[in-house]
């Protein structure tokens, strides 16, 4: 939290204990505080199992952290209420982004970028968002995808950029003018925080948390909204684009703000167990 004033002190005692996810520490000498980023519903998979610690971390947590709305609704389902919470959605580093360049001068032929990045899985879609691109994107605008692909196609207009690094991934953001997120049930995810602070309109699905992070200008594709039973999520449903809604989420997307957030909750939860 350098950016709020405060340092890191080793030598001091710690206010509280911070477990990203889960931890597997029987006892805490400070107050517990869990910061959830999601959790396992996948039915290809063992979720019960990929859950044991992080349920064991959330029932004897004195405080849980949720990235967002949708990830609050969804823990809640399968672990029960947590009668001490905050939502936090992810912020940007806003003075790491001004501090950026643009990136890489594209063929002149091109008068517009879009773009998208991900750790590509199934449940990203990325053939989702080629689509949409194709039916959407002007005939003079590219696109440029960020991330290790499995298979490639062969077009004039798509760029394949391979896993790149923070500040790269910033410049293309800074010269793209939108981002394409068609993920299914993602929680809320950094890349569309980070493209957003950079500029981007956000085209998103409304199922998960991404839409929380879009901001009234992002375009959410509307799907069926989700039961919060566990799902084969590598298997998404189709998508239709014509599906096009309003989005009424308006977050704040600066890491400054976010950090705050941590700070109070922190605060918050120590006085109530010291009353």
């Amino acid at each position: 939290m350098g950016g709020l004033g405060h340092k890191f002190d080793i030598s001091q005692k710690a206010d509280v204990s911070l477990a990203f996810i889960q931890s597997v520490r029987e006892e805490h000498s400070t107050p517990l505080i869990q910061r959830l980023d999601g959790i396992y519903f996948n039915t290809s998979q063992n979720y019960k199992v990929q859950n044991y610690f992080i349920e064991e971390t959330y029932r004897k947590a004195d405080g849980v952290v949720f990235q967002s709305n949708f990830n609050k609704e969804l823990t809640f389902k399968f672990f029960g209420p947590h009668d001490n919470y905050s939502i936090i959605h992810n912020g940007a580093d806003i003075e790491r982004i001004n501090n950026t360049e643009r990136f890489l001068k594209y063929p002149d032929k091109f008068s517009e970028v879009w773009c998208c990045a991900s750790s590509w899985r199934p449940h990203k879609r990325l053939d989702d968002n080629i689509r949409y691109f194709f039916e959407h994107a002007s005939k003079d605008t590219c696109f440029v995808i960020a991330g290790k692909v499995q298979k490639r196609i062969n077009d004039p207009r798509v760029f394949y950029l391979g896993e790149i690094e923070q500040d790269d991934l910033y410049k293309l953001y800074k010269t793209s003018t939108h981002f394409i997120h068609l993920a299914w049930l993602d929680h809320c995810p950094n890349v569309v925080v980070d493209a957003r602070a950079c500029g981007c309109k956000i085209v998103c699905s409304s199922a998960g948390g991404t839409k929380e992070i879009a901001g009234l200008d992002g375009i959410i594709i509307e799907e069926e909204r989700w039961d919060f039973k566990p799902v084969e999520l590598y298997n998404p449903p189709e998508l239709d684009f014509s599906r096009n809604i309003k989005n009424t989420w308006n977050i704040s997307y600066n890491m400054k703000r976010t950090a705050k957030q941590y700070e109070n909750f922190f605060t918050s939860t120590t006085r109530k167990l010291d009353s």
